[in-house]
């Protein structure tokens, strides 16, 4: 669902525009290797980096894909209290929440970069890659959740609702 506005600063449609374009390219690029790699053991043979690129390639979605899902608020949240809440109950809990987030993810992004420079030294056994890449996919998914939250917070604290800010 996609459900950027023109309203929206350009710089947050470009972040998420982009991401959108990294997800489908990683994904498609998976769907690809694997198939490929199933077909190779029809032959009883194996294409041993697929495997390896395609882990590689999961976590990089998995932390892109998160970033995503914050985008739009769509990571799995249980509201029986919050929807008894009035709006401005709402908005306050909605901006406690956020700021938690962004609390943890700036955590994420801290000691997720002191694990990048840890690893360097170390490499994916067949691609031969330092293991820095994939690691990467931590702070650098957790950042872009981070821009992504703390603009909502932005719009929360302006008082804008939760059903304006995602279309609920």
């Amino acid at each position: 669902m996609d459900m950027t506005t023109q309203s929206e600063p350009l710089l947050i449609r470009w972040i998420y525009h982009l991401l959108k374009l990294v997800l489908i390219l990683v994904g498609s690029i998976m769907v690809v290797l694997v198939f490929l790699n199933v077909v190779t053991h029809l032959f009883n043979k194996d294409i041993a980096w697929t495997t390896e690129l395609c882990e590689f390639l999961m976590v990089w979605a998995s932390f892109l894909g998160g970033a995503a899902a914050a985008r739009f608020g769509s990571h799995m949240t249980i509201t029986e209290f919050l929807d008894k809440l009035g709006y401005k109950g709402r908005l306050r809990a909605d901006g406690i929440i956020q700021v938690v987030c962004l609390i943890v993810l700036a955590m994420l992004i801290w000691y997720g970069v002191i694990i990048v420079n840890a690893n360097w030294g170390n490499q994916l056994t067949v691609l031969g890659w330092p293991m820095a890449y994939q690691y990467l996919a931590l702070p650098v998914g957790s950042g872009l959740s981070f821009v992504f939250v703390a603009y909502d917070l932005l719009r929360i604290i302006k008082g804008v609702s939760r059903k304006e800010r995602y279309g609920e």
